[in-house]
């Protein structure tokens, strides 16, 4: 379930992002995504990707997030106060802070990340291939906790 990083940072990747939110940006209001965007301004919002697409979502570390992110991958390197809801994988820098529920298929957390509330594997890919998937999964854990 957890990875042993290598020597390289999790912020090298060959992800290609066509929209990009510079740190002086706020934007409000829900973001319907068709291709990966880098969030380093501020978003005061849901961001959504289509269900089975394999966009990326990543917030860089002067980024901040207010709202929930659904996607088939999250990068996060700054502040997100809302649930994550990643289908494939999920990691977190080392100053990274998150205030909400995540789910994932596959997770890396680098020593120093803070995460404040449920962290949750996915059952499977093919149980939880949507957004919808994901948040009824971190819907039936938080029924659980609050019945027992």
């Amino acid at each position: 379930m957890f990875e042993k990083f290598s020597q390289k940072s999790m912020s090298a990747t060959s992800e290609k992002f066509d929209t990009i939110i510079g740190r002086t940006t706020i934007i409000q209001g829900t973001l319907i995504l068709r291709d990966s965007v880098r969030i380093d301004g501020k978003v005061l919002g849901n961001i959504e990707a289509d269900a089975g697409s394999k966009i990326t979502v990543a917030i860089g570390p002067t980024g901040e997030v207010t709202g929930d992110i659904k996607a088939h991958r999250v990068m996060v390197a700054g502040k997100v106060f809302g649930h994550i809801h990643a289908v494939d994988r999920v990691e977190f820098q080392k100053d990274s802070w998150v205030q909400g529920d995540i789910s994932y298929g596959s997770i890396a957390v680098e020593h120093g990340a803070k995460l404040s509330g449920l962290i949750l594997q996915n059952k499977s890919l093919d149980e939880s291939a949507s957004a919808s998937g994901a948040q009824a999964v971190i819907q039936s854990a938080q029924s659980t906790k609050n019945t027992g």
